[in-house]
């Protein structure tokens, strides 16, 4: 293998790339664009979605009338919150960061007593024993930050029999995580799912690009030349994440732009990049494979959207709004895990370390081997390159 040929075959593959306005707009303007159309629409909203998993720590010992097994069996008689019991904090805590859970709930040593004392003297509050039971919050998920304090308040409220109205209480709901942190808007929830849907499009550049490569006689041309089909096969890929690079850069602009900036250090930045191209080349294999089936640019068009569709719709921001069905099924396409990896990293300030970040880095690395391998294989195959 040359790197001369590469070289001139990646420089072959941009020129025709920058030359094409069509695929410019689609590469680079369409994601800007979109990202700040969502940033205007929905900068200043919140949404809900569905909540699942709350973690909770009884720290409550006393040995009387067991109030905090009620108290969370009426929480979870809400149907909308799921309990998960830990015997420490800090495994809950972890849990927390890593998105398994959208809240964490520390029920306080006080907590029998307190309601035992108010019980004793509804109208005195003076004998009761306050305490507070201290919620923290998952920054990347708007359930945790706007409709989980409210229902448990509410529940809490009920369970005490204090009315509804009533201005004090001998126990306190207090957001502890989210005490000293912004407002999050919904945009800034959507924006890690915006890095994979501009990443999704680069599956149909490669099919057209491929398709129209093989109409043309570009590819019976390059035949004739020296080149084998290893170094044709290593330019295309080079040149796609490059575009992708450029991409991702432009889309991160826009979001800034849009008011998503991230508390995280420059290595967070890195592994988003690294997941990011990996996802792209994934992309590069089912435009490949998209290639081979297709005999125009026109079909190849329409058929990568058989590819596109599964990806966007289950596995970028908008799978989160989806039924419980299709959650499910969003954990086989790799565009989830990439979005997953995302949040995880950018809202959930998760460790480069962590499982969950490790996790979705191996699946999506996995995926990416195998999806451009086989795409490679067809193409080389059926097409001869």
């Amino acid at each position: 293998m040359k790197l001369q040929r590469v070289a001139a075959l990646i420089n072959k593959e941009l020129k025709k790339t920058f030359r094409e306005s069509a695929v410019l707009f689609m590469i680079f303007l369409f994601p800007a664009v979109f990202v700040l159309t969502f940033g205007v629409a929905f900068g200043g909203l919140g949404g809900t979605q569905p909540a699942y998993s709350i973690g909770v720590v009884n720290l409550d010992r006393a040995n009387m009338a067991n109030f905090t097994q009620s108290f969370l069996e009426v929480l979870s008689a809400t149907k909308i919150l799921s309990i998960q019991v830990y015997v420490d904090n800090q495994t809950a805590q972890i849990d927390l960061s890593q998105g398994k859970l959208q809240a964490v709930m520390v029920i306080p040593p006080e907590f029998s007593q307190s309601l035992v004392s108010y019980h004793t003297a509804p109208d005195g509050p003076s004998k009761w024993v306050n305490t507070t039971i201290s919620l923290h919050l998952d920054k990347g998920s708007i359930v945790a930050t706007q409709a989980i304090p409210p229902i448990i308040q509410q529940v809490l409220t009920a369970f005490t029999g204090r009315n509804q109205q009533a201005t004090s209480m001998p126990i306190i709901l207090q957001v502890a995580s989210l005490v000293e942190t912004k407002r999050t808007t919904a945009f800034e929830f959507m924006a890690p799912g915006m890095f994979t849907f501009a990443s999704i499009f680069i599956l149909m550049m490669v099919a057209q690009s491929f398709t129209q490569d093989r109409e043309n006689g570009m590819l019976r041309r390059m035949r004739l030349t020296p080149t084998t089909s290893t170094e044709f096969m290593i330019s295309q890929v080079l040149s796609y994440m490059l575009i992708a690079l450029i991409q991702a850069v432009i889309v991160f602009i826009a979001a800034y732009l849009m008011g998503f900036r991230p508390n995280v250090g420059f290595p967070a930045y890195i592994m988003a990049s690294i997941l990011v191209l990996t996802f792209s080349l994934s992309n590069v294999g089912f435009g490949l494979i998209t290639a081979t089936v297709a005999k125009t640019s026109d079909a190849a068009t329409g058929m990568a959207f058989l590819f596109v569709l599964p990806q966007l719709f289950l596995g970028t921001f908008v799978g989160a709004s989806l039924s419980s069905y299709a959650q499910v099924a969003s954990k086989f396409v790799p565009s989830y895990y990439v979005t997953d990896a995302l949040t995880s990293l950018f809202l959930r300030g998760a460790s480069l370390t962590s499982p969950t970040i490790l996790f979705d880095a191996m699946v999506v690395a996995v995926s990416c081997i195998i999806i451009l391998a086989v795409g490679i294989i067809l193409y080389a195959k059926y097409c001869k390159i």
